[in-house]
């Protein structure tokens, strides 16, 4: 299993309606509007890191109003 926080950057106003579409994706388990360089700050988990590439790529960067992403996977040092 891998877990991955995601940094999301919306269009101005839209950080709200990001994280409530984000919130309902499958692999998706938790997703925050925050204040701050980022607006929407997203945790999520899959099988391995190519699904978790997927999850990002085709999911979750084809939400309306977004305009960056960076991608954070978890490690245990």
């Amino acid at each position: 299993m891998v877990e991955a926080y995601i940094l999301v950057q919306t269009e101005v106003g839209k950080a709200a309606d990001v994280a409530s579409h984000i919130s309902k994706i499958t692999g998706v388990t938790q997703a925050e509007d925050v204040t701050g360089p980022y607006d929407v700050i997203v945790r999520a988990q899959a099988d391995n890191v190519d699904e978790l590439g997927r999850l990002v790529a085709t999911h979750i960067q084809s939400v309306p109003g977004i305009t960056r992403t960076l991608t954070c996977p978890v490690v245990h040092i």
